[in-house]
């Protein structure tokens, strides 16, 4: 979608938040729980930093 501005160039449209602040807690707790199954793997460093940015969100 595309508006106009005064000078007359199409300007895009403003676009919309994707996830509600709810849904930052509830994807937060789910990365809580997946931490806990891959604890022992490389892999959880990376979700564990994916949950504490997400608690700078939300």
């Amino acid at each position: 979608m595309m508006t106009q501005d005064t000078s007359g160039h199409p300007q895009p449209a403003r676009s919309r938040a994707v996830f509600s602040p709810e849904d930052f807690g509830l994807i937060r707790t789910a990365i809580a729980h997946y931490l806990r199954e891959v604890q022992d793997q490389p892999e959880s460093v990376k979700y564990a930093n994916l949950y504490h940015r997400l608690g700078r969100v939300g």
